[in-house]
């Protein structure tokens, strides 16, 4: 079987990326903070990794069992932190199994010692929020749902972007004229405004505000490509392409995109910084994502409703801080990797 191997200059490229310790192993500890934020439901939940009763196993994390399953007298999904619950199992000899952190991102503590939001303990260990949330769970659920909004935004905005740049730069004239002044107007409406009437009509969630920000974040790489284009399209392997019969289709996708993907490459870790940004940014304003749900913004915003916890401010600033520092320096690494000039 044929192995994939790089060509020499990509190997070269690969190289200068490694070479760049600081991107290097940023990359690595950003995939395992994200690969860890994609398993919360593992490390942050208020429900039992596994449980025994009468044995017989249940895994509660990927299945819903009634209060009855284990001879309670209601047909509700069993609430595995009650002590009726608890007792109900352990009179049958069983047992649970609990993640390291045996809160939900909506978990609410009623335990706590001091009214919320609670300094951080052993029960809560970077605290709770203002309604009794534990930090530390809402802080690992908050840290997947903006990378995912920022992915999901950068691969489809990067999409439309690129498709949008290769026709400018490959057909030119009217198409290039007409395209740059509608991106000149589009560019100049005030998105956050747009939001703001728009949230008054209808509720916000991940997919109403991935498609609003995807109306205006698809401009990023259009010049990029655009100026790729103009330049590819009147080189030598271009002429030849055209000479023996190939599609515009066919050279710009399989030839001239290659080449202009190079240097909106090293856009890519930018952009995701820009989308983090913004979905923070909404979430702090209060036109994000709905009431409840984990977001660093709002976070942020009840760190400054809570100046006497300062622990809800300091958490989100220094999570935030160290997910841009590591996308900034994966993207710096990126961009010398690529440089045409080394």
């Amino acid at each position: 079987m044929p192995r994939f191997q790089l060509s020499p200059l990509n190997r070269r490229r690969f190289a200068r990326f490694r070479a760049n310790r600081r991107g290097w192993w940023s990359l690595h500890v950003f995939m395992v903070l994200f690969v860890l934020s994609l398993g919360a439901e593992f490390i942050a939940n208020d429900k039992p990794l596994l449980l025994s009763h009468q044995d017989e196993l249940y895994f509660p994390v990927f299945k819903r069992y009634a209060e009855t399953e284990f001879g309670g007298e209601f047909p509700i999904e069993a609430d595995y932190r009650s002590p009726y619950v608890r007792e109900l199992i352990e009179d049958a000899g069983g047992w649970m199994l609990w993640p390291p952190i045996p809160y939900h991102y909506d978990t609410i503590n009623y335990d706590l010692q001091v009214p919320a939001p609670a300094p951080p303990s052993a029960d809560n260990w970077l605290g709770t929020d203002d309604q009794a949330r534990d930090v530390m769970s809402r802080v690992i659920y908050g840290f997947r749902i903006s990378v995912l909004f920022a992915l999901t935004l950068t691969i489809l905005s990067s999409i439309i972007g690129v498709i949008a740049g290769a026709v400018q730069g490959f057909y030119g004239g009217r198409i290039d004229l007409f395209g740059q002044r509608f991106i000149e107007v589009w560019s100049g409406l005030p998105v956050l405004y747009l939001l703001i009437i728009l949230a008054s009509f209808v509720q916000p969630n991940f997919w109403w505000l991935l498609g609003i920000m995807l109306l205006f974040s698809w401009m990023a790489l259009v010049d990029v490509v655009r100026a790729e284009f103009l330049r590819g399209r009147n080189l030598e392997y271009v002429r030849a392409a055209r000479a023996l019969g190939a599609g515009n289709g066919t050279i710009m996708f399989r030839h001239i995109l290659p080449n202009a993907m190079v240097a909106t490459l090293t856009f890519f870790p930018f952009i995701l910084t820009g989308g983090v940004i913004t979905l923070t940014s909404l979430d702090f304003l209060g036109f994000g994502l709905p009431p409840g749900s984990p977001s660093l913004g709002e976070l942020i915003a009840q760190g400054k409703a809570n100046l006497q916890a300062p622990w809800l401010g300091l958490t989100a600033f220094v999570v935030l801080s160290v997910m841009l520092s590591l996308l900034v320096f994966i993207g710096e690494a990126l961009r010398d990797a690529f440089d045409p000039r080394k």
